[in-house]
């Protein structure tokens, strides 16, 4: 099958060599026409331009874009809208917002043009592994582009979970959940950190890849994390956030829904990211003024 891939990032271009492993066409496109040029000598198709893109591929077309959520997202999907034609379909496997997707498709509707969010979990490690894709959208669309999602999905890896918007719905709900899991990880392990023995991380979490309860996919990331840098030395405990976990706990309140490890999870995000705590400080200041209890002076160095 022939396909168009727009956005040659870690997980485009990573697509694009699964999708070309798999024996299908890809034309691709990235601002960065190095990118391009890098991806042609791998077999795929360049494209200068998102028009020549379009030129490049036959009706029904099937373009996959994979950019930042957000307006250039917002910026793709328009000018793609004006190249595409009755009976094309558009995928978005970005991490957009479920409700954007939602609106997308309705935008995209009166010229018969299909769009399928295509909520993908894989990261680096789709290429060989595979991407977990949640689909949202037509029926018929999405059975055309099977192929597709075959060749990006290990075996039972790919879902049609619902219309437009639902795809994108449940990766974010995925994400929230994936916050929750990796906190409850790193504070195990740091309890085990601090404990009074010496215990060898990696060797606990080597231990629990094996026939425990909490044996999961993160578990082997963590303890292959641990066995390249067993205390950690090389990380800066600095987490961002992409967004989605954001988006979970705001639906969540919409909706009057408790996710109170979600939520733990993402503002132990935030806090990580702060050099001092003014709410510790405000603490400290209470606990002076109403117990006379001692502070910490700040260091004049810093």
């Amino acid at each position: 099958m022939k396909i168009g891939m727009v956005g040659l990032g870690k997980m485009g271009a990573n697509m694009t060599r699964r999708l070309l492993r798999h024996h299908h066409e890809v034309v691709v496109y990235d601002v960065n026409q190095k990118a391009v040029e890098g991806m042609a000598t791998e077999g795929a198709i360049g494209a200068a331009s998102l028009g020549d893109l379009v030129s490049q591929l036959e009706g029904p077309r099937a373009i996959w874009i994979m950019v930042p959520a957000g307006d250039v997202t917002d910026r793709t999907v328009a000018e793609l809208g004006e190249l595409l034609e009755s009976g094309d379909t558009l995928v978005d496997g970005g991490n957009s917002r479920y409700t954007d997707s939602m609106a997308r498709a309705q935008a995209l509707a009166p010229k018969e043009v299909s769009f399928v969010d295509a909520g993908t979990s894989g990261g680096v490690w789709g290429l060989e592994e595979g991407y977990c894709l949640m689909l949202g959208g037509e029926k018929g669309a999405i059975e055309r582009l099977e192929p597709i999602f075959a060749a990006l999905a290990p075996e039972k890896g790919f879902a049609h979970v619902g219309p437009s918007g639902a795809g994108h719905f449940t990766k974010m709900v995925h994400n929230g959940v994936e916050y929750g899991l990796m906190q409850a990880y790193g504070e195990g392990f740091e309890l085990l950190q601090s404990s009074p023995f010496d215990l060898d991380l990696g060797q606990v979490a080597e231990v629990w890849r094996h026939g425990s309860v909490v044996r999961s996919w993160l578990l082997d990331l963590a303890a292959r994390a641990l066995k390249e840098d067993p205390g950690l030395q090389r990380v800066e405990g600095w987490v961002e956030d992409s967004g989605e976990g954001r988006w979970t706990l705001e639906t969540a309140i919409d909706n009057a829904v408790p996710i109170p490890v979600i939520a733990q999870a993402l503002f132990a995000r935030f806090a990580s990211r702060q050099d001092e705590s003014f709410s510790a400080k405000m603490l400290a200041a209470l606990r002076n003024q109403f117990g006379g209890h001692s502070v910490r002076p700040v260091d004049p160095r810093r």
